[in-house]
């Protein structure tokens, strides 16, 4: 699975790692249960977040307010925490923000297959 990564002047350098917030609370990749993943992507709204961040996103440069959902802060901040905590994505706090990536490596490894199914899936109209 590759991430498709836009190449513009505009775009935010890449950070090295050791610039890098540390990431929020996470599973290990080995405590990842595919239930709890499975049950995190049964939700439509939390598919597509997963499917954009694949297949549009830049590193950690997205935050809940980049996929333009019509959604309370408070909605879209608890279907986050729900794809964090099922260990689908890394979050880290850049001050009041908190941007996400999708946790690939971890989750090829983990579940082979699984992301390219999300990235195959349809783009839901929410």
């Amino acid at each position: 699975m590759q991430q498709r990564v836009a190449a513009s002047p505009s775009a935010p350098q890449q950070e090295s790692a050791e610039d890098l917030p540390e990431p929020l609370p996470e599973p290990a990749p080995e405590e990842m249960r595919l239930e709890v993943v499975m049950a995190a992507l049964s939700d439509p709204l939390r598919l597509e977040i997963v499917r954009r961040l694949l297949l549009e996103s830049e590193a950690f440069d997205h935050t809940c307010g980049w996929f333009g959902f019509d959604r309370p802060k408070s909605s879209l901040t608890h279907h986050f925490r729900a794809l964090r905590e099922a260990g689908l994505i890394r979050q880290r706090q850049y001050g009041l923000e908190r941007r996400s990536q999708v946790r690939v490596h971890d989750l090829n490894a983990r579940f082979p297959g699984l992301l390219d199914l999300v990235a195959a899936s349809p783009s839901q109209d929410l």
